[in-house]
């Protein structure tokens, strides 16, 4: 079995996941943050549902780096309406998801690099970068994202197993 054939379950289960918590996401409540040095509800859910696109960068090159201004655009996106952010997510998720079939173990073994205005950030193989800077930061976000609903009294949809809202009495 390829790395790839290892990773693309875990992928599939997470974007499942992250699109069902997305889908609650309360437009009214896109302004709100818990702390004024948090991001907004709205910051939040845009960002996570911008995450899968980061496959993609990381199985079709090298490196990225963030301050270039071509790619101004990946670092941050402003959060517009459910509908939309939705339609952005799954459209990433199939862009990642078909890059990643596509790579080959040696190339999953090859070091992957992020710099801001040519200063690396870090640099590891693609396969660790998959696994740790995607999954586990949309995983780590979506947690995030599930507290904000939470505080906004907003249903939790089931990810791993029931919640308040789903379990049955």
């Amino acid at each position: 079995m390829s790395i790839v054939q290892t990773l693309l379950p875990e992928f599939d289960h997470e974007m499942a996941n992250t699109r069902r918590l997305l889908e609650v996401v309360p437009p009214a409540e896109a302004a709100w943050k818990p702390h004024p040095k948090s991001s907004s509800l709205g910051d939040l859910a845009a960002h996570i549902a911008t995450l899968p696109r980061w496959a993609r960068l990381v199985a079709e090159q090298p490196e990225l780096d963030l301050g270039s201004p071509a790619n101004a655009s990946i670092a941050k996106v402003p959060f517009t309406t459910v509908p939309e952010l939705l339609e952005q997510f799954d459209r990433h998720v199939r862009e990642a998801r078909a890059a990643l079939a596509s790579v080959a173990d040696a190339a999953m073994g090859a070091t992957w690099t992020l710099k801001n205005r040519g200063t690396t950030i870090f640099s590891m193989p693609r396969a660790a970068v998959v696994r740790g800077f995607i999954l586990s930061h949309m995983i780590h976000h979506r947690g995030q994202l599930s507290v904000y609903l939470r505080l906004r009294d907003v249903p939790l949809p089931s990810l791993y197993g029931p919640t308040a809202d789903t379990r049955q009495p």
